[in-house]
């Protein structure tokens, strides 16, 4: 017995989500030029800081189209775990990135001479990145508090917006001083905040590859709401995985008073444990299996 949704993700904020995403796209490459004109590398770095912005853009424009996308006999969930295929290879991307810029910029600091940076230039690009993460900012600060989709995408702009920052305080250094190290030390600071953002993806695609239950789910108090049911008397196989991130899944063996099912009464039972899942849990898509009191002994498992 299903809980047929419609779609377990939300498909606003797509407009929104694209305006962003080539404010993003176009910086960034925007960055990468003035990287090689100027000779700095924070100004790359901070590049891939904005590669981070895109591909989580990416990932939530992703997530709100592919719930449009309907299911087939082929993939009966959908298309939703190729989000997680794809933030795996953005994870692995951002770390190669951060520890090149990291190892470039400790050599940058140790030989400051061999290296030619140009401070206006790079200030210029810098301010420039810093409006536009500013802009992708003010568009998704509305939608982000109603969408958690948008959330993360949000605060993905927000680390690269201080990112700009940083650029920029680097470039007056070295237009005002000459100090290039700055340059570098720039460059660290944001591969340091790129690195465990990264990890941390890497991390939670082999949490949703594993099946491993979402983080902030516990399936004591889940069993201990369905237990509070009117007529169930017992709970086993529980199950919670997701199919990427925000999207949970729900299995579980349901034992339910005979007297319940002598009055057929199943129909309201599963519309209960459905919509609790639905309103105390966030899952949208749970599946029970409804069983007499005599069948747990030969068909439970541990």
């Amino acid at each position: 017995m299903h809980d047929h949704a419609p779609g377990i993700r939300g498909t606003g904020n797509r407009r929104l989500l694209a305006i962003s995403l080539a404010i993003t796209t176009v910086v960034m490459v925007v960055q990468i030029v003035g990287a090689a004109l100027s000779g700095s590398l924070a100004l790359l770095a901070d590049a891939a800081h904005m590669f981070t912005d895109a591909a989580a853009l990416v990932i939530a424009l992703i997530a709100s189209i592919v719930a449009a996308r309907p299911a087939n006999d082929r993939r009966t969930f959908g298309f939703q775990r190729a989000e997680v295929f794809g933030a795996a290879v953005n994870a692995v991307i951002l770390i190669a990135l951060s520890v090149w810029v990291s190892i470039e910029g400790i050599t940058r600091l140790v030989r400051p001479s061999d290296v030619e940076v140009s401070g206006t230039l790079m200030l210029a690009i810098a301010i420039i990145g810093l409006i536009a993460n500013a802009v992708a900012m003010w568009l998704l600060s509305a939608a982000q508090r109603t969408s958690i989709n948008v959330r993360g995408a949000y605060l993905e702009v927000m680390g690269d917006l201080i990112g700009s920052a940083a650029v920029i305080v680097a470039a007056i250094l070295i237009v005002t001083t000459g100090w290039v190290q700055a340059d570098a030390i720039a460059s660290l600071f944001i591969a340091a905040m790129i690195i465990p953002r990264a990890i941390s993806l890497l991390r939670e695609v082999v949490s949703v590859l594993s099946e491993s239950t979402p983080k902030g789910m516990h399936v004591t108090e889940i069993r201990d709401h369905i237990l509070a049911t009117p007529g169930v008397v017992g709970c086993h196989d529980v199950h919670v995985w997701q199919l990427t991130r925000g999207a949970p899944v729900f299995t579980a063996h349901v034992v339910v008073d005979d007297q319940v099912l002598a009055e057929g009464r199943s129909g309201a039972i599963l519309q209960r444990l459905q919509s609790c899942l639905s309103d105390h849990f966030d899952v949208e898509h749970s599946t029970f299996q409804l069983e007499p009191a005599g069948h747990v002994e030969h068909d439970a498992h541990a």
